[in-house]
């Protein structure tokens, strides 16, 4: 995934309303940007981290530049959540989600037949029509811990229940933790933080909901894209 324009750096001074953020760059400039995130961003908005942003031409938009990455202990993360479903979708594409292989294709934000939305549906000849939900986990506790979520999410519960249901129906349903810090290499449920999503969580993989995760290697350069399967702990 290449980012949307040549990517800018600087520092962060603040974060701030959840949508804003003031950066200086490098040279010198104090720039507002958008901050393309809305949950709680433990240990990723320090005053004075390193950070990315990128460049829109768009006229509409109020803010012009949009924060993409930021660096803490050396690690590059990126913080545009929205991302996490490109960089799957291109994994799939390119066939590097393994347990995934074998569906054909996909159909993106895919609204189910009970009414509810799913980030992809994968298809494949003679397999089950697979309901596949994406989380962007940027939460680093340290040792290479990462956890989801950052702050209770009854949304994402409804998520892992939702799936569990269509388990229990006979379909098929699988949960994606897509990690966009370069530091982490595990994930479990933050039961410390959302204990219903854990236990969510937990009941869903019990009923046979699939539940991976798949790391990113990030460059401000170059771009992003999920390369490494890392371990999920229940």
């Amino acid at each position: 995934m290449l980012w949307p324009s040549s990517l800018l750096s600087g520092r962060l001074l603040r974060r701030y309303k959840r949508f804003l953020a003031d950066i200086e760059l490098d040279n010198g400039e104090v720039l507002t940007v958008h901050c393309p995130n809305t949950g709680a961003m433990t240990g990723c908005d320090l005053p004075g981290s390193r950070v990315w942003v990128s460049h829109s031409d768009n006229p509409k938009r109020k803010y012009a530049y949009s924060w993409q990455l930021v660096e803490v202990a050396g690690q590059r993360i990126c913080i545009h959540s929205a991302l996490a479903n490109t960089v799957v979708a291109e994994a799939l594409d390119e066939g590097v989600i393994g347990e995934l292989t074998g569906y054909e294709g996909y159909r993106r934000e895919q609204r189910l037949e009970e009414g509810s939305r799913v980030d992809f549906l994968l298809h494949g000849k003679g397999l089950a029509a697979c309901a596949l939900e994406v989380k962007s986990v940027t939460l680093h506790i340290g040792d290479g811990e990462g956890r989801f979520p950052d702050a209770v999410s009854q949304r994402a519960r409804r998520h892992v229940q939702g799936l569990q249901a269509r388990v229990e129906a006979g379909e098929a349903a699988g949960l994606l933790f897509a990690v966009l810090h370069e530091g982490i290499e595990s994930v479990a449920p933050a039961a410390e933080i959302d204990p219903a999503y854990a236990e969510a969580l937990a009941s869903a993989a019990k009923a046979g909901v699939k539940v991976l995760a798949y790391r990113a290697s990030i460059d401000p350069v170059t771009g992003m894209r999920l390369t490494t399967a890392v371990p999920v702990a229940l």
